[in-house]
Protein backbone atom coordinates (compact mmCIF):
# COMPACT_ATOMS: atom_id res chain seq x y z
CA UNK A 1 0.00 0.00 0.00
CA UNK A 2 0.94 3.41 -0.82
CA UNK A 3 2.65 5.48 2.63
CA UNK A 4 0.68 8.24 2.36
CA UNK A 5 -2.38 6.26 1.36
CA UNK A 6 -2.11 4.77 4.48
CA UNK A 7 -1.64 8.05 6.25
CA UNK A 8 -4.23 9.87 4.83
CA UNK A 9 -6.37 6.33 5.82
CA UNK A 10 -5.24 6.61 9.70
CA UNK A 11 -5.54 10.24 9.68
CA UNK A 12 -9.33 10.43 8.41
CA UNK A 13 -9.74 7.14 11.00
CA UNK A 14 -8.99 10.21 13.65
CA UNK A 15 -10.72 12.74 12.50
CA UNK A 16 -13.51 10.46 12.54
CA UNK A 17 -12.87 10.09 16.13
CA UNK A 18 -12.61 13.49 16.93
CA UNK A 19 -16.09 14.56 15.40
CA UNK A 20 -17.41 11.46 17.39
CA UNK A 21 -18.28 9.30 13.79
CA UNK A 22 -16.83 6.65 15.25
CA UNK A 23 -15.81 5.67 18.52
CA UNK A 24 -12.64 5.44 20.55
CA UNK A 25 -12.87 1.57 20.88
CA UNK A 26 -13.76 0.96 17.30
CA UNK A 27 -11.07 2.54 15.63
CA UNK A 28 -8.64 0.56 18.38
CA UNK A 29 -10.56 -2.45 16.61
CA UNK A 30 -9.96 -1.68 13.24
CA UNK A 31 -6.73 -0.26 13.81
CA UNK A 32 -5.32 -3.53 15.25
CA UNK A 33 -7.27 -5.05 12.49
CA UNK A 34 -5.39 -3.49 10.18
CA UNK A 35 -1.48 -4.15 10.59
CA UNK A 36 -1.52 -7.78 9.32
CA UNK A 37 -3.64 -10.50 7.31
CA UNK A 38 -3.31 -13.80 8.65
CA UNK A 39 -3.03 -16.34 5.82
CA UNK A 40 -1.95 -19.43 7.47
CA UNK A 41 1.44 -19.53 5.63
CA UNK A 42 2.19 -15.85 6.11
CA UNK A 43 1.31 -12.85 8.18
CA UNK A 44 1.14 -10.27 5.65
CA UNK A 45 2.31 -7.02 6.74
CA UNK A 46 0.18 -3.95 5.60
CA UNK A 47 1.66 -1.30 7.78
CA UNK A 48 5.30 -1.53 5.88
CA UNK A 49 5.02 1.21 4.23
CA UNK A 50 4.08 3.20 6.97
CA UNK A 51 6.61 2.17 8.97
CA UNK A 52 9.46 1.76 6.33
CA UNK A 53 8.45 3.86 3.21
CA UNK A 54 8.03 1.09 1.21
CA UNK A 55 5.56 -2.19 1.02
CA UNK A 56 6.36 -5.95 2.74
CA UNK A 57 8.97 -7.94 -0.20
CA UNK A 58 8.50 -11.03 -0.95
CA UNK A 59 11.04 -13.57 -0.78
CA UNK A 60 9.81 -16.12 -3.49
CA UNK A 61 12.50 -18.62 -2.57
CA UNK A 62 11.07 -22.00 -0.75
CA UNK A 63 7.55 -20.59 -1.57
CA UNK A 64 4.95 -22.19 -3.54
CA UNK A 65 3.81 -20.33 -6.05
CA UNK A 66 0.46 -20.81 -5.18
CA UNK A 67 1.77 -19.03 -1.41
CA UNK A 68 3.38 -16.36 -3.23
CA UNK A 69 0.42 -15.92 -5.47
CA UNK A 70 -2.02 -15.87 -2.15
CA UNK A 71 0.43 -12.93 -0.57
CA UNK A 72 0.22 -10.89 -3.76
CA UNK A 73 -3.80 -11.21 -3.82
CA UNK A 74 -4.26 -10.14 -0.03
CA UNK A 75 -1.57 -7.05 -0.69
CA UNK A 76 -3.51 -6.13 -4.18
CA UNK A 77 -6.54 -5.95 -2.40
CA UNK A 78 -5.39 -3.52 0.27
CA UNK A 79 -3.93 -1.16 -2.45
CA UNK A 80 -0.30 -2.44 -2.85
CA UNK A 81 1.22 -1.59 -6.00
CA UNK A 82 4.84 -2.32 -7.15
CA UNK A 83 5.52 -5.47 -5.20
CA UNK A 84 8.94 -6.83 -5.65
CA UNK A 85 9.44 -10.70 -5.37
CA UNK A 86 12.73 -12.10 -5.43
CA UNK A 87 14.30 -15.17 -6.32
CA UNK A 88 11.18 -16.92 -7.99
CA UNK A 89 11.21 -18.79 -11.12
CA UNK A 90 9.04 -18.33 -14.26
CA UNK A 91 6.82 -21.16 -13.40
CA UNK A 92 5.89 -18.83 -10.34
CA UNK A 93 5.57 -15.35 -12.29
CA UNK A 94 3.09 -17.35 -14.45
CA UNK A 95 1.50 -19.00 -11.70
CA UNK A 96 0.78 -15.30 -10.13
CA UNK A 97 -0.49 -13.87 -13.87
CA UNK A 98 -3.09 -16.86 -14.10
CA UNK A 99 -4.15 -15.82 -10.75
CA UNK A 100 -5.08 -12.16 -12.20
CA UNK A 101 -2.47 -10.63 -10.50
CA UNK A 102 -0.44 -8.74 -13.01
CA UNK A 103 3.58 -9.21 -12.89
CA UNK A 104 6.46 -7.75 -14.77
CA UNK A 105 8.88 -10.75 -14.73
CA UNK A 106 12.73 -9.99 -15.19
CA UNK A 107 14.58 -13.89 -15.73
CA UNK A 108 18.01 -12.82 -15.39
CA UNK A 109 17.53 -11.99 -11.37
CA UNK A 110 14.66 -13.92 -10.97
CA UNK A 111 12.60 -11.18 -9.86
CA UNK A 112 9.06 -9.95 -10.35
CA UNK A 113 7.21 -6.26 -9.87
CA UNK A 114 3.39 -7.47 -9.12
CA UNK A 115 0.60 -5.33 -9.82
CA UNK A 116 3.04 -2.42 -11.18
CA UNK A 117 1.48 0.99 -11.86
CA UNK A 118 4.00 1.51 -14.67
CA UNK A 119 6.31 4.41 -12.68
CA UNK A 120 10.28 3.82 -12.66
CA UNK A 121 12.57 6.08 -9.96
CA UNK A 122 13.44 9.18 -11.11
CA UNK A 123 15.23 10.62 -7.88
CA UNK A 124 18.51 11.08 -7.93
CA UNK A 125 20.96 8.85 -8.93
CA UNK A 126 22.46 5.41 -8.02
CA UNK A 127 25.31 3.67 -9.89
CA UNK A 128 25.36 -0.11 -10.42
CA UNK A 129 28.85 -1.31 -11.04
CA UNK A 130 29.91 -5.15 -11.78
CA UNK A 131 33.15 -6.86 -12.02
CA UNK A 132 32.17 -8.73 -14.94
CA UNK A 133 29.04 -9.94 -17.02
CA UNK A 134 28.58 -12.67 -14.53
CA UNK A 135 27.49 -10.75 -11.75
CA UNK A 136 24.56 -9.46 -13.82
CA UNK A 137 22.37 -11.05 -11.88
CA UNK A 138 22.43 -9.75 -9.00
CA UNK A 139 23.55 -6.26 -10.50
CA UNK A 140 20.01 -6.45 -12.23
CA UNK A 141 18.56 -7.24 -8.89
CA UNK A 142 20.10 -4.55 -7.23
CA UNK A 143 19.03 -1.91 -9.96
CA UNK A 144 15.51 -2.92 -10.22
CA UNK A 145 15.39 -3.10 -6.70
CA UNK A 146 16.39 1.05 -6.19
CA UNK A 147 14.44 1.72 -9.67
CA UNK A 148 11.34 0.37 -8.25
CA UNK A 149 11.35 2.16 -4.52
CA UNK A 150 12.08 5.16 -6.76
CA UNK A 151 15.61 5.82 -7.40
CA UNK A 152 17.44 6.98 -10.64
CA UNK A 153 20.01 4.15 -11.79
CA UNK A 154 22.80 4.31 -13.99
CA UNK A 155 24.30 0.91 -14.95
CA UNK A 156 28.09 0.64 -15.34
CA UNK A 157 28.20 -3.33 -16.27
CA UNK A 158 31.67 -5.06 -16.77
CA UNK A 159 34.33 -2.43 -15.41
CA UNK A 160 36.23 -4.67 -13.23
CA UNK A 161 40.09 -4.50 -12.17
CA UNK A 162 41.26 -6.73 -15.02
CA UNK A 163 40.92 -4.35 -17.25
CA UNK A 164 40.71 -1.12 -15.17
CA UNK A 165 40.40 1.59 -18.00
CA UNK A 166 36.64 0.09 -18.40
CA UNK A 167 35.95 2.00 -15.20
CA UNK A 168 38.28 4.74 -16.23
CA UNK A 169 36.33 5.72 -19.01
CA UNK A 170 33.16 5.82 -16.99
CA UNK A 171 34.87 8.17 -13.93
CA UNK A 172 32.33 11.05 -14.92
CA UNK A 173 29.33 9.01 -14.15
CA UNK A 174 30.33 7.95 -10.97
CA UNK A 175 31.45 11.41 -9.55
CA UNK A 176 27.72 11.94 -10.19
CA UNK A 177 26.39 9.16 -8.10
CA UNK A 178 25.17 9.94 -4.87
CA UNK A 179 25.80 6.15 -3.78
CA UNK A 180 27.64 3.60 -5.80
CA UNK A 181 26.56 -0.47 -5.95
CA UNK A 182 29.78 -2.61 -6.31
CA UNK A 183 29.30 -5.51 -7.39
CA UNK A 184 32.21 -8.10 -8.04
CA UNK A 185 32.96 -12.06 -7.16
CA UNK A 186 36.11 -13.46 -7.67
CA UNK A 187 38.59 -11.27 -5.60
CA UNK A 188 36.32 -8.72 -5.12
CA UNK A 189 38.73 -5.88 -5.70
CA UNK A 190 35.88 -3.58 -7.14
CA UNK A 191 34.49 -1.78 -4.52
CA UNK A 192 38.04 -0.35 -3.23
CA UNK A 193 39.28 0.73 -6.29
CA UNK A 194 36.18 2.65 -6.74
CA UNK A 195 35.77 3.66 -3.40
CA UNK A 196 39.24 5.30 -3.89
CA UNK A 197 37.54 6.93 -6.62
CA UNK A 198 34.50 8.54 -5.43
CA UNK A 199 33.44 10.70 -2.46
CA UNK A 200 29.95 8.89 -1.94
CA UNK A 201 28.98 5.87 0.16
CA UNK A 202 30.06 2.88 -1.88
CA UNK A 203 27.80 -0.45 -0.81
CA UNK A 204 29.81 -3.57 -1.74
CA UNK A 205 28.06 -7.14 -3.14
CA UNK A 206 30.62 -9.48 -3.12
CA UNK A 207 29.05 -12.21 -5.61
CA UNK A 208 29.17 -16.22 -5.95
CA UNK A 209 30.93 -15.82 -8.96
CA UNK A 210 34.42 -17.68 -9.33
CA UNK A 211 36.83 -20.83 -9.03
CA UNK A 212 37.15 -23.02 -6.61
CA UNK A 213 39.22 -20.81 -3.59
CA UNK A 214 36.81 -18.43 -4.25
CA UNK A 215 35.01 -20.58 -1.94
CA UNK A 216 31.29 -19.47 -3.67
CA UNK A 217 31.60 -16.00 -2.81
CA UNK A 218 33.53 -15.94 0.73
CA UNK A 219 37.10 -14.71 -0.73
CA UNK A 220 35.44 -12.05 -2.20
CA UNK A 221 33.02 -11.03 0.83
CA UNK A 222 36.29 -10.93 3.09
CA UNK A 223 38.21 -9.01 0.68
CA UNK A 224 35.63 -6.30 0.63
CA UNK A 225 35.11 -6.28 4.60
CA UNK A 226 38.82 -5.45 4.55
CA UNK A 227 38.60 -2.44 1.96
CA UNK A 228 41.27 -0.27 2.77
CA UNK A 229 38.83 2.80 1.20
CA UNK A 230 36.96 4.43 3.46
CA UNK A 231 32.84 4.58 3.14
CA UNK A 232 32.92 0.68 2.08
CA UNK A 233 29.94 -0.83 3.47
CA UNK A 234 29.24 -4.50 2.87
CA UNK A 235 26.13 -6.69 2.08
CA UNK A 236 25.97 -10.68 2.12
CA UNK A 237 26.93 -12.82 -0.46
CA UNK A 238 24.53 -12.31 -3.75
CA UNK A 239 22.18 -9.33 -1.76
CA UNK A 240 21.75 -7.49 -4.53
CA UNK A 241 18.39 -6.89 -3.23
CA UNK A 242 19.79 -5.63 0.12
CA UNK A 243 22.16 -3.26 -2.19
CA UNK A 244 19.50 -2.02 -3.92
CA UNK A 245 17.08 -0.96 -0.73
CA UNK A 246 19.69 0.60 1.21
CA UNK A 247 21.19 2.30 -1.77
CA UNK A 248 17.34 3.95 -2.40
CA UNK A 249 17.42 4.74 1.04
CA UNK A 250 20.72 6.58 1.22
CA UNK A 251 19.73 8.21 -2.46
CA UNK A 252 16.42 9.52 -0.85
CA UNK A 253 18.43 10.96 2.07
CA UNK A 254 17.60 14.92 1.57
Amino acid sequence: MDKAVQRDDILNLLRSVESREVSPEEALKKLRAEPFTDLGYAKVDHHRSLRQGSCEVIFGSGKTPGQVAGILGDMKRNNARNVLVTRISQQTADHVAESGIGIEYHPIPRLGIAIPDGTRGAAGNVVVASGGTSDMSVCEEAALTAEVLGSRVTKLYDVGVAGLHRLLARYEELLLARVVVAVAGMEGALASVIGGLVDCPVIAVPTSVGYGANFRGLAALLSMLNSCASGVSVVNIDNGFGAGFLANRINMMK
